[in-house]
């Protein structure tokens, strides 16, 4: 876009934010600057406690009752927004500025129905009578794609899917035509697929509607796909900011290359290439160091770095950066082994190499839907099952990993449920090297539950607040472990260095710890009793792009060095191609493909692995994508579809074998199975997904 020719819709200059604590008036936001002309997205980045939510409360003066602008200027169509009485402002983020946040639920009324949430706001702000605001309504659901507009102007949130609600958000902000449109994290709880969708419509509707857009996240691969200028916040200031593609190829601060580092790549497979973490975690505002905020963290900091703030420096047209040593040659970060644990003293007797740790075989674990109707309460409405996971096989080697992806409600996490005992399968078998688990958790042996561990997604939910980390780390060494109690603390202490956290931690209670300090602590409970399988349930999905890195290179390194095989689910096709040495692609409760990693992420493909690849972000904006895009939601898996079951949404559907017939399992190579009508030969003359050429 020509800087030159462009009409600017919002312009922010020096603009300051600040809180009042009980102790001090802390600065949150300083001297952040920037600016976004019609039909424009401009992306704002950087990892938790940075600022970018601040600075869009800002914007729109929500800023919360101890929350207030102490500098700068909001410029939004040439007036400014600072000053103003809440009056006015209300007025101008009814008409002409609007928000779509990163929970819809946030801005969703759950005791009104979309219809009425949706007229609302053209009754108000645009006089409209109920009967126009109606059609409106229904007239913008369709723009966004949403099927049935008028069935889902009667119901309320909770009976809509995810992509359902965050695309009623986006219309609602729309109804008004909005000059301005800010969207902070508006995809982070979305499958891949909806996400994809919902991109796909903002960079539509912006070229329609010529909206301003201010789109912040974390997820760099987004912000490559659509923006056309990204500031890079740290600590509450921009360090960095210029066009996306001088950003992507040419970053200049060490903190935007660090995060670059921190990214894995649909392309790079396991142990092809090792990630960079940045060290340390975001300062405080208020505990600022005193030169350059990033100094702590830099591994090119000089002298000059630890005592004077840099201001920023213009490196070329649009491109400007806060740093010292701006576009210097890059400093590798020293790496460290994680230190090897001494094995318990009575380990038990090594399994076989040959056989395979894990052999699930015809795999069933279906739910009772619970009944509310008169005729449940007599017994006499018929029982439905949720088929969660349905007829899986699959067999997977000792010390490798398998990558377990898909949709929400596909079966990824029950899979893995059932693995560790904790749910009950109402069919096939599963065996861990050649012993039979498919019992429950309370009915297992304790040397099997020493050699099956689990991470779960959000370590808070599994750390109890109360008690310190060196006691819940030292809880399975004292009920599952054989060590005399004197050992213990040195035990823990030396699991504690394994996951890189020193033994100060041993006595921090979980509230004392950043979320990727939690994580550790969680792998490290989880590694006490030398596991032989450890499952881990999206264990980095929350997490920063930095602490993501620091915990996949550390799960790696584990593997290595004690041969653990593992069970990995993600929705995060890149963080599964970095990891994996097997992938898993389930569909409503089915395997569609199986098979190592490097054949999975390669024609030939299964249509809805496809369709899975060609919606992951990738951050790097000379790169094309073919631009494949599943209509409708995933069918419920009370009443799955017959023949394939991904033949509702298939773009490459045949006809009525798909709909009539269970697909073949093909083998594509050894080891790779494809469940597809469509001939391998036809698979394999399918174009890759991504293009590796320049736009």
């Amino acid at each position: 876009m020509d800087g030159a020719n462009r009409t600017l819709v919002l312009q922010v200059e020096d603009l300051a934010v600040s809180y009042r604590t009980r102790r001090a008036q802390v600065d949150a936001v300083r001297n952040v600057s920037f600016e976004i002309g019609r039909g424009e997205t401009f992306g704002l980045v950087g990892e938790s406690g940075s600022g970018k939510s601040t600075v869009a409360f800002a914007i729109v003066s929500f800023l919360g009752r101890n929350g207030r602008i102490t500098g700068g200027r909001i410029l939004f169509q040439g007036r400014d927004l600072v000053g103003r009485s809440e009056e006015e402002l209300r007025t101008l983020r009814g008409n002409r500025i609007s928000m779509v946040y990163q929970d819809p639920m946030q801005a969703l009324n759950p005791s009104l129905r979309v219809g009425e949430q949706l007229s609302e706001v053209l009754t108000v702000h645009q006089r409209l009578d109920s009967k126009a605001a109606y059609e409106r309504c229904v007239q913008m659901l369709r723009r966004v794609y949403m099927p049935d507009p008028e069935l889902i102007m009667q119901r309320y949130p909770h009976q809509l899917s995810g992509g359902q609600q965050q695309r009623v958000v986006i219309a609602m902000a729309l109804l008004n035509n909005p000059a301005l449109l800010i969207m902070d994290e508006p995809t982070t709880a979305l499958d891949v697929t909806v996400e994809a969708a919902v991109l796909d419509l903002v960079a539509e509707l912006r070229r329609e509607f010529d909206s301003a857009i201010l789109y912040i996240s974390h997820n760099l691969g987004l912000v490559a796909r659509i923006c056309h200028r990204v500031g890079v916040m740290y600590a509450g200031e921009i360090v960095e900011q210029a066009p996306v593609e001088e950003i992507f190829l040419r970053p200049a601060h060490p903190y935007t290359r660090g995060l670059m580092c921190c990214l894995p790549s649909l392309s790079a497979g396991k142990g092809s290439r090792s990630l960079r973490p940045i060290r340390g975690q975001v300062p405080s505002p208020a505990d600022l160091p005193p030169g350059c905020l990033f100094a702590p963290r830099c591994d090119q900091a000089g002298e000059r770095c630890q005592h004077e703030r840099p201001l920023l420096r213009s490196l070329g047209p649009e491109h400007v950066a806060r740093c010292h040593v701006a576009g210097e040659p890059e400093v590798a970060a020293p790496t460290t082994a994680p230190e090897p644990l001494a094995a318990p003293a009575a380990e038990t007797a090594q399994p076989p190499c040959g056989q395979p740790a894990l052999r699930i075989e015809h795999l069933k674990a279906y739910y009772e839907q619970e009944q509310r109707s008169v005729l449940s309460l007599f017994g006499l409405q018929p029982r439905r099952w949720i088929k969660a996971v349905d007829d899986v096989s699959l067999e997977l080697p000792r010390g490798v990993t398998l990558g377990v992806v898909g949709e929400s409600g596909c079966g990824k996490s029950t899979l893995a449920r059932v693995i560790m005992g904790l749910e009950r399968p109402c069919g096939g078998q599963t065996e861990f090297f050649g012993v039979d688990i498919t019992c429950p958790l309370g009915r297992r042996d304790p040397a099997l539950l020493k050699q099956l561990q689990m991470v779960f997604q959000n370590p808070d939910s599994t750390l109890n607040p109360a008690y310190p980390v060196g006691y819940q780390i030292s809880r399975p060494l004292r009920r599952l472990g054989r060590l005399p109690r004197q050992e213990i603390r040195s035990r823990v202490e030396q699991l504690l260095r394994a996951v890189r956290l020193d033994e100060s931690y041993y006595q921090r209670l979980p509230g004392q710890l950043s979320g990727g300090e939690k994580q550790r602590v969680a792998i490290a409970r989880a590694i006490a009793t030398h596991p032989e399988l450890l499952v881990c349930d999206e264990p980095v999905s929350s997490l920063d792009v930095s602490v993501q890195a620091a915990v996949l290179n550390l799960l790696h390194d584990l593997q290595k060095a004690y041969g653990i095989t593992m069970v990995f689910i993600s929705h995060d096709l890149s963080v599964v191609r970095f990891f994996s040495d097997y992938v898993a692609v389930m569909y409503l409760g089915r395997l569609c493909e199986f098979g190592p990693a490097d054949a999975i992420y390669a024609p030939p493909y299964h249509p809805y692995t496809e369709a899975l690849l060609s919606a992951a972000p990738i951050p790097d904006p000379r790169l094309e994508q073919k631009r494949i895009r599943l209509s409708g939601n995933v069918p419920s898996a009370l009443d799955p579809p017959g023949g394939c079951r991904f033949h509702t949404r298939c773009p490459r559907k045949l006809g009525e074998i798909c709909e009539q017939k269970e697909p073949p399992d093909r083998q594509a190579a050894p080891g790779h199975h494809i469940h597809c009508h469509i001939p391998l030969a036809d698979l394999r003359a399918l174009e890759p997904v991504i293009i590796c050429e320049e736009r």
